[in-house]
């Protein structure tokens, strides 16, 4: 059973790090969305990366709204820290499907000719939800 468990968190962290090319930003992913957020240490020490790419990539995810933030209360002296959370995998995923539309629309388009023997073509890729 153990097994089985390393065998789908192996595949989910490989599906996320092709969304995101980045093996990194993938492990920070999904980092925040199993411990539905944390602060820039616990995410350091949860995911074993460097602390100087573990506060750049924040940064750059929060920049492409892969990430939030909330800024936390503390009585400690000094700056109060970041809560980071994950957006939802279906807005990630919906992202993702209108970029490679795009890709695919630009890819398919490549002749920019429009006459009798050759058309414009759009792809769409359409979500589909299945009712219970």
């Amino acid at each position: 059973m153990h097994r089985t468990r390393l065998r789908m968190d192996k595949s989910a962290e490989r599906a996320v790090r092709d969304i995101l090319k980045s093996k990194a930003e993938a492990r920070i992913y999904i980092y925040l969305l199993r411990k539905n957020g944390a602060v820039s240490e616990d995410i350091i020490k949860g995911t074993r990366l460097h602390p100087s790419t573990v506060r750049e990539l924040l940064s750059k995810m929060f920049d492409q709204k892969l990430i939030f933030r909330e800024k936390l209360k503390n009585d400690c002296i000094g700056k109060n820290p970041y809560l980071y959370r994950a957006i939802s995998p279906i807005i990630l995923l919906q992202n993702y499907t209108k970029e490679m539309e795009s890709r695919l629309n630009k890819l398919i388009n490549l002749t920019g000719k429009s006459n009798q023997n050759s058309k414009y073509v759009r792809i769409k890729i359409y979500e589909r939800v299945k009712k219970i």
